[in-house]
């Protein structure tokens, strides 16, 4: 080599010289760019999120429909004005569907057949999201029949020739069981078209959830779904290690600690907040909060009650006994509640978020909430009573970006005693 450098010409030997470096420069800025990425993803410490060694608390929402809505994409629009309002208050977090099951825009057609245009639109709200500077929490299927869910894998199962006698043996059936985890790994090792990016290496995503709300009327101890939860975490975990997981709980109390079943709104759903949450595989816990459908005849003052209670029960639980951050993955108010009004509405939202400073201040606090949902104009369609759209509710916007300004302020507090 060095006697063929010799016998190159002066200018030969320029540039050979600066096609070497620039080589490796190119590979350092990749090594580099790998390193940097690997340290963007949230991790956890003890009881707290964290991203590259700084705490990460967040103020967030969910808006589930923006895969279906993209799908469409003289639609997209609504999924990039919705997050860059969002990022325009603030928000950080989102919490989105990762699947369509059967019928209109469908992501899985059937079992192990994806519709590419779909996949195609999940692709894009990722990249919107990063674009934006948003994390996403993305779920993997829905305990309820919207979007398909497990009434749709029953039926798949069924027309396969599988005996299943209900929709609760989704959580035992190995024909079942197997569709999920094909999905699963499906979406996990997905090459993003735009990006680029595995999902599976990209730290915009910042969770994966097992399940929307899961729930089991044929077992209310928890014990079913506790089986199935241990098995899905731990696959999910053998395909990707690099993000966090959760299972997407609305934090009802089962039979492990009896005593703790007087917090739940008088009844049980098949499912087990503490023991369910042991899992190693599982980073972080959730819980819901609809006081205004748990506790519907009840007045104002009760539910707000119960909500108060029901989030400080869960942080100690969470912190003393679990040792995972928590995450207040879904609350809201509906424009349908009797006495419903704008003003209602905020100041629900200024007493929740003022309750979830009281307790980050503690030190055994949420760290995060979602609240469901943001939608964009145009999207009565997809309207529940919860929607929210920052661009025409100017009081509800200022709301929640002044408790994003908390979020933000609490984490450089945080920030500032480790040092």
């Amino acid at each position: 080599m060095l006697f063929h450098l010799d016998k190159m010409s002066l200018s030969h030997r320029a540039g050979y010289v600066v096609g070497v470096l620039i080589t490796l420069l190119a590979l350092s800025h990749d090594c580099q760019a790998r390193v940097h990425s690997h340290a963007r993803f949230v991790r956890i410490e003890g009881t707290r999120f964290v991203v590259h060694g700084s705490d990460f608390v967040f103020n967030g929402f969910n808006s589930y429909w923006m895969m279906h809505v993209a799908a469409e994409s003289s639609e997209r629009h609504k999924v990039s004005n919705t997050l860059r309002e969002a990022a325009g208050a603030g928000l950080s977090v989102c919490r989105t569907w990762a699947f369509s099951d059967g019928g209109d825009r469908a992501l899985q057609i059937s079992p192990g057949v994806y519709d590419e245009r779909v996949f195609q639109a999940l692709d894009f709200v990722i990249s919107e999201a990063s674009r934006n500077g948003i994390r996403l929490i993305l779920s993997f299927v829905n305990n309820f029949k919207d979007y398909g869910g497990r009434q749709q894998y029953v039926e798949w199962a069924r027309n396969a020739g599988v005996n299943v006698n209900g929709e609760d043996d989704f959580y035992t059936n190995p024909t079942m069981k197997e569709y999920y985890k094909n999905h699963v790994k499906k979406v996990t090792t997905r090459l993003n078209t735009v990006t680029k990016i595995a999902y599976k290496d990209d730290p915009t995503i910042m969770a994966w959830e097992l399940m929307n709300e899961p729930r089991c009327k044929a077992d209310s101890s928890g014990r079913k779904v506790n089986g199935w939860v241990q098995e899905m975490a731990s696959f999910v975990k053998s395909l990707d290690n690099k993000h966090l997981l959760e299972i997407g709980m609305e934090g009802f109390y089962g039979d492990s600690m009896p005593e703790k079943k007087v917090n739940n709104p008088g009844y049980q759903v098949g499912t087990d907040f503490i023991t369910n949450n042991l899992s190693k595989e599982i980073d972080f816990t959730t819980i819901h909060a609809y006081p205004d459908i748990w506790l519907s005849g009840q007045n104002d003052s009760a539910q707000m009650a119960f909500m108060q209670r029901w989030m400080e029960t869960h942080s100690i639980d969470s912190n003393r006994i679990l040792k995972k951050p928590l995450v207040l993955a879904e609350f809201g108010k509906s424009n349908k509640d009797s006495g419903h009004s704008l003003g209602a509405r905020d100041q629900y939202l200024i007493t929740v978020y003022e309750s979830m400073n009281k307790f980050e201040r503690t030190g055994e606090g949420i760290g995060g909430s979602l609240v469901w949902q943001l939608m964009g104009e145009g999207m009565d369609l997809y309207g529940d009573g919860y929607g929210i759209i920052l661009s025409q509710h100017a009081s509800t916007r200022a709301v929640i970006s002044a408790q994003s300004h908390k979020m933000t302020t609490f984490g450089r507090m945080l920030l500032g005693r480790k040092h």
